[in-house]
């Protein structure tokens, strides 16, 4: 606590910012580490490994193909609507419970109401039907019940429709995507890996090397100022835009023809951000504790507006409330976790200006709407910096979201039960929705006449007499 304390009054006097990050000198990959200047002067650190494997080159799944088709309207008192449009709105992913498909349905959502939100909903099985997040707060398996609802309900949606005067913003979308399985065998396919504030690529340990074993290739980048890539000391350099910017350079270098993007906290706006400038490309996408869809706006009262040299001295703070808030258990074995990954190891320099960086007008909830890549959402049950009232709203925005919560984890989830998430993303990243098959058209064949008809029945040998008696 001394030495900090000192190194931030020495921060203070000279006006520099202490533990600043330094990359390698060489750009060449070693054990699976490359650096890739992005700009003059900002080199990112990244974890790329093709691991080997037979050469299959094209899916041996047929896949499916989900219709998206859905109308999205903002009005001025902060309303937001949403109708399904198509016929076969997801009509693949989503069933009634006498086995037809949905029919055509409405969402009516309030910007402001962020605290009634459904229940949580598990990711399918390998091998079984998905259950997705229904629009209007219910499972889509319960949709079609025919259950009526409650005059209070009833008499609170024509006060909503009351409310609707000239539409702010309107969005239509009408699409059709191909979702196929995605095996380690597949040349075509690659796993971006992106973390949050005060991460690294190490957090991605256990995923990298499980995925690898399997045969996938992986792209873990470290963000500017974290772990091992160039800290610029220049506030700008840590802005939601040039993050973001970073991101999409390391995307276009890594890219394959399907790619699927694993997000943590803040690492999950990046993704959508991805999503959005390359929505051919993504193929499917996985929020870990990213929050809720709004758009993003730095704190005013926030501890990290303080001046870096009294962040420097409240470091050890810091960093004792990250493990408490972070983590589900407080021990020996999640202080070794945050040692040995390189977590929350960044300049109080950094943090600050990351933390006032966010700011993401753009990024609210008809941005998040407007996608129609399958999302999967993990998030721990104990996470103290995101609330799972904010995924559970997330998973209702969403047009396909499949929610699952981990009882025993927390922000840190992928570290405090890396099995459990490696199996999440595993049966996730193998999953792929089931065609119906195509409906028989009837047979237009000529009418028998009425003579016909007559020699038919008296060569029938089986019409009797007694059953036509009873049929009058």
């Amino acid at each position: 606590m001394l030495t900090s304390f000192m190194q931030g009054l020495l921060c203070c006097l000279t006006s520099k910012s202490a533990n600043v990050v330094v990359p390698a000198d060489t750009s060449e990959s070693t054990d699976g580490y490359e650096f890739v200047e992005v700009k003059p002067g900002r080199v990112l650190r990244v974890r790329h490994i093709i691991p080997d494997r037979p050469v299959v080159e094209e899916p041996t799944g047929p896949g499916g193909t989900v219709s998206c088709k859905r109308k999205i309207t903002v009005y001025r008192n902060g309303q937001l609507f949403i109708d399904n449009l198509g016929d076969r709105a997801s009509a693949e992913l989503k069933n009634c419970q006498n086995g037809e498909a949905e029919p055509n349905n409405t969402v009516e959502v309030e910007l402001t109401d962020c605290g009634k939100s459904s229940a949580p909903v598990s990711i399918p099985d390998a091998g079984s039907e998905p259950v997705t997040t229904g629009k209007d707060g219910t499972d889509e398996t319960a949709a079609g019940g025919g259950e009526t609802p409650a005059a209070g309900q009833t008499d609170q949606s024509q006060q909503l429709r009351k409310c609707r005067r000239k539409p702010k913003r309107t969005v239509v979308i009408d699409c059709e995507r191909k979702i196929s399985a995605c095996k380690g065998t597949h040349a075509d396919v690659a796993l971006f890996f992106i973390h949050g504030v005060g991460g690294s690529l190490d957090i991605w340990k256990s995923q990298v090397d499980f995925f690898s074993r399997l045969g996938y290739e992986v792209i873990s980048p470290d963000l500017a100022g974290h772990g091992a890539s160039s800290a610029p000391q220049i506030v700008a350099a840590y802005t939601f835009y040039a993050l973001a910017e970073d991101m999409r350079l390391i995307f276009k270098r890594y890219a394959r023809k399907r790619n699927i993007l694993i997000g943590h906290s803040y690492g999950v706006s990046f993704c959508t951000f991805l999503a959005h400038e390359y929505p051919e490309q993504i193929h499917k996408m996985v929020m870990i504790n990213g929050g809720g869809p709004t758009a993003l706006e730095p704190s005013i009262c926030s501890i990290f507006n303080l001046p870096t040299c009294v962040l420097h001295c409240l470091s050890p703070l810091l960093a004792w409330s990250f493990l408490k808030a972070g983590f589900a258990r407080q021990g020996a074995k999640e202080k070794q976790l945050l040692k040995d990954n390189n977590v929350f190891n960044v300049s109080s320099f950094v943090l600050r200006a990351m933390m006032s960086g966010q700011y993401w007008p753009e990024g609210d909830e008809v941005y998040h709407a407007e996608l129609t890549v399958p999302i999967l959402l993990v998030h721990g049950m104990h996470d103290k910096f995101v609330p799972i009232e904010e995924d559970q709203r997330m998973a209702e925005i969403l047009l396909m979201a499949f929610l699952k919560v981990l009882e025993d984890g927390s922000h840190m989830v992928m570290m405090e039960c890396p099995e459990a998430v490696n199996t999440l993303l595993h049966e996730f990243i193998l999953w792929e929705p089931t065609t119906p098959p195509p409906q028989k058209k009837e047979s237009k064949t000529r009418p028998e006449t009425a003579k016909a008809q007559s020699d038919n029945i008296k060569d029938d040998p089986s019409e009797e007499k007694p059953n036509s008696k009873a049929k009058k």
